[in-house]
Formats: structure tokens, C-alpha cells, sequence
């Protein structure tokens, strides 16, 4: 993985303080799998092996809808980066601290408001972790001595697909020609709303979700201003999500497997 502004993570299991809502989720299912859920039309060209510790720079699933040269709009299954990079971008490391966008102030924000009234998609995920304050004598400690916080991993109650509100930007590499593929750089940032339900004690923002009954309103690209669609997705929020803890090893983005999910004792929440 590409050095990011996430490094410090990896250094230190503390480092998790430091990281957005959301920083982190598990995404397992296959390309078929999103195609036949999402009813896409056009597949990914490359197949993304499942990854249960996804973090900000990596390669990921966005679903979106874009118009052919005849006009007529496909629903897509596209590999981007996460971490949305503007298409006014001198470089791409902008996106390194983009991987969230405030549902609140996206369609003002020089960064996100194109995306906002033409480029919107959605990133499937099967959960994402997020990290509490921990205040016990028994709750494990860094390497300053410090407590860790508990990280949670918070998924569908239902098992469906966890379908998060984006939106996705295409930068021009302009040191590379036209006929390169590398020259177009695909990314996608998760939005991000406050959390008024149950959940809130963990943490006070929440990917925004998209309901099956509204995926055709937010991702169609002629709705400039999608306000009517996101105050049904805003409704849709209360009582979705489980959440159960998880082992300290998500905090390293080296570690990478199912048994990240495995639930944990959990003490001295604060």
C-alpha cells in the first residue's frame, strides 16, 4: 500500500485516534456478487480480492451510472481509490485526506460540489470499524503507555450489503499522453452524516446509507440537485446497523483476514 496520511497507523496502534469516520470497513463480496446485488450492466475489468481491513488509498467497488457516446446511461461496477481526488488537483495526494465528505456542506465545497451534482455513487462494504475512548486499569495500552481505544465493527443488522452514499471524481494525470490508461485516475470519497441513533455513543458521524428503493435516484447522473432523495436516505438511517467489538489488530493495516471480525470481550468503555 502507497504511503498516506494513514501511515502513522500502521506505526503505532494509538495512531487510530487520528483516522476520519469512516477510515475503515471490510468489503468480501465478489464483482459477480455486487453486479447481481446492484444490478449493474458493465462489470469491473479487474477483480478485487476480499479485504477486511480496506483503508484510505486502497483500490475499491464503486457502483455508479455514467452516459455512453450515444447517451445512453449504464450502470457501472468501477474500481477507484478511495480518497476522492478534485479533478482540479495539482497532484493526487489530496486525496489522501479526502476518504470522507460532510453530507452537510458537500454541495458547497470546492472539492466535492461537481461530484455532488454529477458524480455520485455508492461503495458496498459489509461493515466498518470505528474506535471509542476506553477508560479502565484493564484496557490495553501502547507503546506510550496510553489506553488504546476500542475499535467496533458496525454492519447491516439485517446482513444485507452495506451500501455507503459517495461520491467519485476522475483526475487527468497531465504528465502522462491521452492514449495512456494511467493517465485517468478514478477516486471516490464515503459521505459522512451525523448519527442520531443508538450507535451515536461510539462515534458522531455515520456513513450515509442508500436504501434498494432509492439507488436509482442517487445515482442517476441528470438529478443535479439530489436534496429529495438524501432526506429519504437521512430517514433511513435509525435502527440498520449492529455493532460488536473487535480485536486491537484492526488498528494495523498489515493485518488483513476475516478473524478481524471476530467479536471481543469488551471493558472499560467510557
Amino acid at each position: 500500500m502507497a504511503r498516506s496520511a494513514y501511515s502513522d497507523v500502521r506505526k503505532s496502534a494509538g495512531g487510530c485516534q487520528t483516522l476520519p469516520m469512516c477510515g475503515r470497513y471490510a468489503a468480501s463480496k465478489s464483482a459477480d456478487q455486487l453486479v447481481e446485488e446492484f444490478e449493474v450492466d458493465t462489470p469491473p475489468t479487474e477483480e478485487l480480492p476480499p479485504d477486511f481491513n480496506v483503508a484510505p488509498t486502497k483500490p475499491v467497488y464503486a457502483v455508479l451510472e455514467r452516459a455512453d457516446s450515444d447517451d445512453h446511461v449504464h450502470r457501472r461496477l468501477a474500481v477507484v481509490r478511495w480518497g476522492l481526488v478534485p479533478s482540479w488537483a495539482k497532484d493526487p495526494s489530496i486525496g489522501n485526506r479526502m476518504a470522507n465528505a460532510r453530507l452537510e456542506t458537500a454541495a458547497e465545497k470546492p472539492s466535492f460540489r461537481k461530484a455532488w451534482a454529477r458524480r455520485r455513487c455508492i461503495i458496498p462494504a459489509d461493515g466498518y470499524y470505528e474506535w471509542q475512548a476506553v477508560d479502565s486499569p484493564d484496557a490495553p495500552r501502547g507503546k506510550s503507555g496510553k489506553p488504546l481505544k476500542q475499535p467496533w465493527y458496525l454492519h447491516p443488522r439485517d446482513g444485507s450489503v452495506l451500501a455507503m452514499a459517495g461520491l467519485y471524481e476522475i483526475w487527468r494525470d497531465p504528465t502522462r499522453d491521452d492514449d495512456d490508461p494511467a493517465a485517468w485516475l478514478w477516486t471516490a470519497t464515503v459521505l459522512t452524516t451525523e448519527a442520531t441513533d443508538a450507535l451515536g455513543h461510539i462515534h458522531d458521524r455515520t456513513p450515509l446509507l442508500v436504501p434498494p428503493a432509492e439507488r436509482a435516484g442517487w445515482l442517476d447522473p441528470s438529478v443535479i440537485d439530489p436534496s429529495e432523495t438524501v432526506a429519504r436516505l437521512e430517514a433511513a438511517l435509525d435502527g440498520v446497523l449492529d455493532a460488536y467489538p473487535v480485536s486491537t489488530a484492526v488498528n494495523f493495516v498489515r493485518n488483513n483476514g476475516p478473524e478481524l471480525l471476530t467479536p471481543v470481550p469488551l471493558t472499560g468503555i467510557s
